[in-house]
């Protein structure tokens, strides 16, 4: 009998030290669940600011449907009072109709090729060397260059008689002096070049003048 404090000491010790385990295992778990709870806590937090992120973002894309519909009614609009600005300064040129050279005769014939010919002698020549020195003197007898001098003086107009001047314009202007014009100068030329036609009583002569 006398060994068995000793072995009562044992089993003890033995659920003292079971005891001091079952404690740091709730010690952890306690301290794993204010982690799990501060983790949760943050993402809640998370996920309201981006509540209120995707809320403000929904308002200001609501705000800019808006706009752009505000902006779509001005555009409609000023293109509906456009037209109806009395042509004043401000207005840009509205090329003319197309003269029906095929058909005129007479009177509204000589008014819409003497059109034409104030346009080359006020425009033409004096601005566009020899490109215009190309043009035959007999160009009012061939329709193909009635029809060419007719786009070329209204293009012209539409480029250089508005009031102001946008990109749109400035590249028009770049297009008909490198492309457009070159091609039509060539076109007259080619018409009229080594024509039997007699002098014509009015011609393209060179001048100083101005539109």
């Amino acid at each position: 009998m006398t060994g068995e404090p000793e072995g009562l000491t044992a089993v003890l010790l033995q659920l003292a030290g079971i005891t001091q385990k079952l404690s740091e295992l709730d010690q952890r778990q306690a301290s794993d669940a204010r982690e799990l709870k501060a983790r949760v806590a943050a993402l809640a937090a998370t996920i309201s600011e981006l509540k209120g992120t995707t809320a403000s973002h929904a308002e200001m894309l609501a705000t800019l449907d808006g706009l752009d519909r505000q902006v779509a009614d001005l555009a409609a609009k000023v293109a509906a009072h456009a037209p109806a600005d009395g042509g004043g300064a401000q207005s840009a040129y509205q090329p003319s109709p197309a003269p029906k050279f095929w058909k005129l005769d007479g009177p509204a014939r000589d008014q819409a090729i003497g059109k034409l010919r104030a346009w080359g002698e006020q425009v033409y020549r004096p601005g566009y060397g020899h490109l215009a020195a190309s043009l035959g003197e007999c160009w009012e007898q061939h329709p193909l260059c009635l029809y060419i001098l007719d786009w070329l003086s209204e293009l012209w107009s539409v480029l250089y008689l508005a009031p102001t001047r946008t990109a749109g314009t400035l590249a028009g202007q770049a297009e008909w002096h490198t492309r457009l014009l070159a091609a039509a100068a060539e076109q007259l030329a080619r018409e009229t070049r080594g024509c039997t036609h007699g002098t014509s009583r009015h011609r393209i002569a060179p001048t100083g003048g101005r539109p």
